[in-house]
């Protein structure tokens, strides 16, 4: 039997796109293997596991949260597509899917947490102080 979140349609799309960034990580010269292409293989994994973790049996606030930070990873995602955009000749192809794939993923990801409802947690905001002193 599977778990809630296997069952999840974009949870399988998010297992969809971190294949797609293996396939462009894997085309990043030897010198950015511990650099740009772990970054971008660690957030999008992060997006599928934060859907995961998020759909425990938890409330809807808490998923919300955790769907907030799929997106944040997702997010991180694109930016490093773009420095490899500016930087490296990987496959336009690959690109321009990665570029699709997230950008649908990101518009299923923000439907869930619309569905969810206003249900957020709200994290308490630690105060910032600045030393004026000279």
């Amino acid at each position: 039997m599977p778990f809630k979140f296997e069952r999840l349609e974009v949870w399988q799309l998010a297992l969809d796109y971190v294949d797609l960034m293996y396939h462009i990580a894997e085309e990043l010269p030897s010198k950015e293997q511990y650099n740009l292409a772990s970054q971008l293989t660690r957030a999008a994994t992060s997006i599928t596991l934060n859907i995961a973790e998020g759909s425990t049996g938890q409330s809807d606030a808490e998923q919300n949260r955790f769907l907030g930070m799929a997106i944040r990873s997702l997010m991180e995602t694109v930016a490093c597509q773009r420095l490899i955009a500016r930087r490296y000749p990987v496959s336009q192809e690959l690109m321009t899917k990665g570029d699709q794939m997230a950008q649908e993923l990101a518009k299923k990801l923000h439907a869930f947490r619309h569905a969810l409802g206003n249900n957020q947690i709200r994290e308490e905001q630690a105060p910032y102080f600045v030393d004026d002193r000279p």
